[in-house]
């Protein structure tokens, strides 16, 4: 393996045998990615990969018989999945899949299976990147690497964190997404009031989000009186609704353009408070399929005028570095490498 971008410290760093196969399966509320990774010269390569819709199927055990139907059965299985896992087992957040690592390796025949959650696999995945995988939103101040952090919006809102030893980052899970949102303004105190009659408690990821981007516009349509135009409607019903919103952002509808925005500043305000709760003075990284597909000069002046805006650690948080993931499989690359570095 030649020298990473991002050092990352895996549990087993001796690879595994030029030949063996890892089946890499990253698990999404929307979508699971599947992929095959072969050990080569000690480093691991996507032979094979395909996505399916999460919920057009009813189990993992079901997607990994269709994408390995085929093929000889890998040699070991890494799954990353949405969700908190405790001893090998997780219950999705946004996908309700009961997952037990070693009962699905038992019933496929796989030896070794391993489950991580899915922003520790977007940590791990970090390894695989290269320049062309990032984008700068924001240098930062600070030319000492220190700890690390990857805050990922898309069906939900992911947070994992990266532990400099002083030679290499160690990846962790968090469910940093599901804290108390903090409201700012009176604009933000009457959304909060209305994601509460709702869903009671309100989370960061009712805000950062697709589903939290639909939320925003609903909650200026309804019971701010933003107008949609009528011809919009269709557009509604022909695409997924987040994506319809940023569609018709660009056409006109100022509802959904100020949806958008309010997305970027909480995304911001968020990401300020993981710096600031991780001490990240090695770089903010942003994940998910959201940000890359919308960004603009626009939403980086928006997320750099809150980003900010906390205080009297203001001088701390000038030091981090933001960066925005370009590359839309980190995290199925994190399962395939972790499937050949993991415990």
């Amino acid at each position: 393996m030649g020298k990473p971008l991002i050092p990352i410290a895996f549990p087993n760093p001796v690879p595994p045998a030029d030949g063996t196969t890892i089946l890499a399966a990253d698990i999404g509320g929307t979508k699971t990615d599947m992929a095959i990774f072969e050990i080569k010269d000690g480093a691991p390569f996507l032979t094979r990969e395909f996505r399916y819709a999460s919920r057009d199927w009813p189990s993992l055990v079901d997607i990994v018989r269709d994408f390995t139907k085929s093929l000889s059965l890998p040699q070991r299985l890494c799954i990353s999945f949405a969700g908190p896992i405790k001893s090998g087992k997780a219950h999705g957040t946004n996908l309700h899949w009961d997952i037990d690592a070693a009962a699905i390796g038992k019933e496929l025949g796989i030896e070794k299976t391993m489950i991580i959650n899915d922003l520790e696999a977007n940590c791990y995945g970090l390894a695989a990147l290269t320049a062309d995988d990032l984008r700068s939103i924001y240098p930062g101040k600070n030319d000492e690497p220190g700890n690390a952090a990857v805050i990922s919006p898309g069906t939900g809102l992911g947070e994992g964190g990266l532990f400099w030893d002083g030679r290499a980052y160690h990846p962790f899970a968090t469910e940093g997404g599901h804290a108390h949102f903090a409201a700012r303004n009176e604009l933000d105190w009457e959304l909060f009031r209305y994601l509460q009659r709702k869903y009671g408690h309100v989370s960061w990821e009712r805000v950062v989000s697709g589903p939290g981007i639909c939320m925003i516009f609903s909650f200026l349509r309804d019971e701010k009186g933003w107008a949609m135009p009528e011809i919009l409607r269709e557009e509604f019903k022909a695409h997924d609704t987040a994506a319809a919103i940023s569609i018709a952002a660009t056409e006109g509808c100022s509802a959904c353009a100020e949806a958008l925005r309010r997305f970027i500043q909480y995304l911001a305000e968020e990401a300020a408070n993981l710096a600031l709760k991780l001490k990240a003075t090695g770089g903010i990284y942003i994940g998910g399929g959201i940000i890359p597909k919308i960004w603009n000069e626009e939403y980086q002046a928006i997320f750099n005028e809150f980003f900010f805006e906390v205080g009297r650690l203001h001088p701390l948080v000038e030091e981090v570095p933001v960066h925005l993931i370009l590359n839309q499989k980190t995290a199925l690359w994190g399962a395939g490498y972790y499937g050949a570095f993991g415990r």
